[in-house]
């Protein structure tokens, strides 16, 4: 089977594939994500779930915040996903002296052959479908609001001229929660363009020692494309058509609605948070949890989905108070009191 075949499905009055279609072209590209996440087990150990959500992300449609220590392979995760998923990749060293010039590219001045000057635009580092922006808060905030307009809006303004961005457009950006000197924390605005929030944490010791092994031998396991960039985008399409039952849908926004604190009836929760998860939080979930389904070959996302995810989506979009972190609170104690209220 080519590439793009498993998406040439029969279509109904409506435009879309027809139930029967639509479950086998789910089950065909279940099989293919399958073979990418076993592609990228070969050089990443022991990140299972960080592969996993990494590709929720992706097949959302949406961008991806990795926080871990150094040596737990973000950025090998990141070049793997760009080779496997056939995406451009690009990175970007985040530094406090990196300009948006830097990353969204610059005008410079030509002159012809006839001796006439004109402008002309050099592309960025971001013109690409999967762009790495390591250690994304060591970027300066008039660098970091570059970067938002190019996440959100998928195009930048130069000159007083629109680019567009390549499709699809991804942004998996690193953060190191050790070091914190000679940083600028992500305003919450750009907090909520991620998707996800991933943590990495460390590996098993059955994972690192596998790693140890195979990462200091003489040769690594070589990657090989199994999606191309029409596929992915495709998949993306696919996952805004998967159906999704009242039950999931009512669970999101119970939990969405129930972490607010001027709406929330839980004392935890009101007297804990200074802010809790916007809009955008719900629609994360939405496409998260069917992204999630597609993956593993369901058809349509159960509150199991909604559990699972309910961390990675929410734990960016809520903010403890003052009180609340000086006894000892934490997101996850909240998150998992949300969870509780959807059974």
């Amino acid at each position: 089977m080519t590439e793009g075949q498993i998406f040439a499905t029969s279509q109904g009055p409506s435009g879309n594939p027809a139930p029967g279609d639509l479950a086998g072209v789910i089950e065909s590209l279940s099989q293919r994500i399958e073979t990418v996440r076993r592609q990228l087990g070969q050089v990443i150990f022991g990140q299972e779930q960080t592969v996993e959500q990494a590709l929720i992300s992706i097949l959302s449609g949406g961008h991806v915040l990795l926080i871990g220590v150094p040596g737990l392979a973000k950025t090998k995760l990141v070049d793997s996903l760009g080779t496997v998923l056939g995406l451009d990749a690009n990175r970007v060293q985040c530094t406090p002296d990196l300009m948006p010039a830097d990353i969204v590219g610059s005008e410079v001045l030509e002159e012809g052959e006839s001796g006439r000057r004109s402008f002309r635009f050099i592309k960025g580092p971001v013109f690409c479908q999967l762009l790495m922006a390591d250690e994304i808060n060591r970027a300066s905030p008039r660098t970091q609001s570059a970067l938002l307009q190019a996440m959100q809006e998928r195009k930048v303004s130069v000159a007083g001229h629109t680019y567009a961005l390549p499709e699809p457009f991804h942004v998996l950006a690193t953060q190191n929660p050790l070091e914190q000197e000679g940083t600028y924390p992500l305003p919450e605005a750009q907090l909520d363009r991620f998707l996800l929030q991933i943590d990495v944490d460390y590996p098993t010791p059955e994972a690192e020692r596998q790693m140890l092994i195979v990462t200091t031998g003489s040769s690594e396991a070589g990657l090989t494309r199994v999606l191309s960039s029409e596929d992915v985008m495709a998949a993306q399409r696919l996952v805004r058509r998967m159906p999704v039952g009242e039950k999931v849908v009512d669970a999101i926004l119970k939990m969405v609605r129930a972490g607010r604190p001027e709406l929330t009836g839980i004392k935890d929760v009101k007297d804990g948070l200074a802010w809790g998860p916007g809009p955008r939080a719900g629609q994360a979930l939405m496409l998260a949890t069917r992204a999630r389904a597609l993956i593993q070959g369901r058809f349509s996302p159960s509150i199991d989905d909604v559990v699972a995810l309910a961390h990675p989506v929410l734990r960016h979009r809520i903010a403890l108070t003052y009180g609340a972190r000086a006894e000892g609170a934490t997101p996850r104690a909240i998150i998992d009191r949300l969870i509780a209220e959807i059974g």
